[in-house]
């Protein structure tokens, strides 16, 4: 920054040029520097002694400014003189350096944390700054974006005593890139030092080198977030997959520029929101795997119905009860669910192929789980009918007789005449049987679909209370249908109360939910050994 003023001292009418920046940069324009009030020539040992106290002051992690001033002619430059911004018609080199001043703006305590966070959850935290590299790798180990333990190409040069073109960049996990060496480097160049350093920082940069370096991270095929407050972090935060600009401290082209605005201006904020995301990503799953579970559950006995030709096993009013009626509530309690204790620990997911619903979760919901819940439905409705006189075989190619109403003397197993009514009646009981079937084994569903990958000891069962107001409802609503309006005919319900005492099916899945259970667990531990796997 340069501005020019004109004196307090009425005998000296000459003005005053001043400028300040970058010391580096500083020290280039100026031919002298002030010593105890005097102007002493600018040689190679005053530039060793500033390089000193430049690197001392930036290795502390403090922000250093370089200031000069000239005092131009009055001859050249009298009172009327008007100066162009445009054509720079004052000197702008020559001067006399002034000294440096340095301050420090101390990260907040919440970044280190977030860093951490950021780290094990698989995000990669790329500092870009334009202060000296020396005190944006200061700046950047104290808030952990470059770890204690790790090197840059110099530190390890120096540490074996060696120049640093001997080194082998690949050796080191971390690197601090200076915006002149950004300037001259080829895409290929930048590419390699984002994929194989995991710690980066970039400093001394331009805002064109700030796109340049976000299109790198896009070619590797990243989610981009780029946080800035100033007015030139504008075309990174455009370009970046998602902008953040600082509420407080942001210029409004920052604001304008980007996608979402910190409030608190706290880069922990931003993890804090990664967390929820992934919450609601979580919740969203669960949900619709539980919600797609028992489709196969509700089709299978159809299908078995044409092809097998038996007993129709339960009826589509019966299926609307599930659907509506006890599924509902559970489906909404796992929105309550809490993030469960690996949520930042895990890798980010692949956002072409780890949508709300792929292909892992269709298998798992249909072939497995859901196919579980199949037999668990199909034994209790086998029980039913067993029970009554109609052992398994029996059932295989009746459907035709079964439903013929004229048909009054058809024979079970056993010859025991059935009528159509007597008949219509039995496959009610089976309807409401493989009801409640399925309703028991949704409760064991419900249960596994707290977490996606930590065992239900470790999430808890009691944290969320609507999973229980849930489990509640599902079976006071199937205790309702079952007893309380068996008896409507239009709703395809029988009372399992009477003669025959049916109430112990509602135990005979009972089986097939904790093998549910004990399956899942199974799972989630092989997954959490080998993750990745199948």
């Amino acid at each position: 920054q340069l501005s020019i003023h004109e004196t307090d001292d009425p005998e000296d009418k000459r003005f005053l040029l001043v400028m300040k920046g970058a010391p580096e940069r500083i020290l280039e324009r100026c031919s002298t520097m002030m010593i105890d009030g005097q102007e002493v020539p600018l040689d190679e040992e005053k530039e060793e002694a500033f390089q000193t106290a430049y690197m001392a002051l930036g290795g502390m992690g403090e922000r250093v400014l370089g200031f000069c001033y000239l005092y131009l002619p009055e001859e050249e430059f009298p009172e009327t003189y008007a100066f162009n911004t445009d054509t720079m018609n004052f000197p702008t080199s020559n001067l006399c350096f002034a000294g440096l001043m340095s301050m420090i703006d101390p990260p907040r305590s919440t970044v280190p944390d977030a860093v951490m966070k950021c780290r094990s959850a698989g995000i990669k935290v790329i500092m870009v700054t334009g202060d000296h590299p020396i005190t944006a790798k200061a700046i950047a180990k104290s808030v952990g974006i470059i770890s204690a333990t790790s090197e840059t190409v110099e530190d390890i040069a120096k540490r074996l005593n060696i120049p640093v073109e001997q080194v082998n960049k690949r050796e080191a996990k971390a690197a601090v890139v200076n915006g002149m060496e950004l300037k001259d480097m080829t895409s290929e160049h930048l590419d390699d030092i984002l994929i194989h350093h995991s710690e980066i920082v970039f400093a001394r940069t331009s805002p064109q080198q700030k796109l340049i370096i976000v299109e790198g991270c896009q070619r590797q095929q990243a989610v981009v977030a780029v946080t800035g407050d100033g007015v030139n972090d504008s075309p990174a935060l455009k370009k970046a997959d998602i902008g953040i600009a600082m509420g407080i401290a942001g210029s409004d082209a920052a604001k304008n520029a980007a996608d979402m605005v910190l409030l608190d201006d706290n880069f922990a904020s931003i993890v804090t929101g990664v967390e929820e995301g992934r919450l609601i990503f979580d919740n969203l799953k669960k949900t619709i795997a539980y919600t797609l579970t028992k489709n196969i559950a509700e089709l299978c006995p159809f299908l078995i119905y044409i092809i097998a030709s038996i007993p129709l096993p339960i009826g589509t009013i019966t299926i609307l009860f599930i659907d509506l009626g006890t599924d509902i509530i559970p489906s909404v309690a796992l929105a309550y669910e809490k993030a469960e204790s690996d949520i930042m620990k895990r890798k980010p997911r692949h956002k072409k192929k780890d949508r709300l619903v792929n292909q892992e979760l269709a298998v798992y919901s249909y072939l497995q789980i859901g196919l579980l819940q199949t037999i668990g439905a199909f034994l209790t409705y086998f029980t039913v009918y067993a029970e009554q006189g109609w052992l398994p075989h029996t059932l295989l190619n009746i459907r035709i007789d079964w439903e013929n109403p004229t048909y009054n003397d058809l024979q079970d197993s056993y010859g025991q005449e059935w009528t159509f009514e007597q008949r219509r009646i039995l496959q009610y009981h089976g309807y409401t049987a493989f009801f409640v079937s399925i309703t028991i084994q949704q409760v064991a569903d419900l249960i596994i679909r707290k977490t996606r990958r930590n065992s239900i000891f470790q999430q808890g069962l009691f944290r969320n209370k609507v999973i229980w107001m849930g489990i509640f409802s599902q079976i006071g609503i199937a205790l309702i249908l079952c007893y309380g309006l068996g008896h409507v005919n239009a709703l395809n319900f029988a009372p399992l109360r009477g003669k025959v005492q049916y109430h112990w099916y509602w135990f005979v899945s009972m089986p097939y939910a904790i093998l549910i259970w004990v399956y899942d667990e199974i799972r989630k531990l092989i997954i959490r050994r080998h993750p990745g796997s199948k």
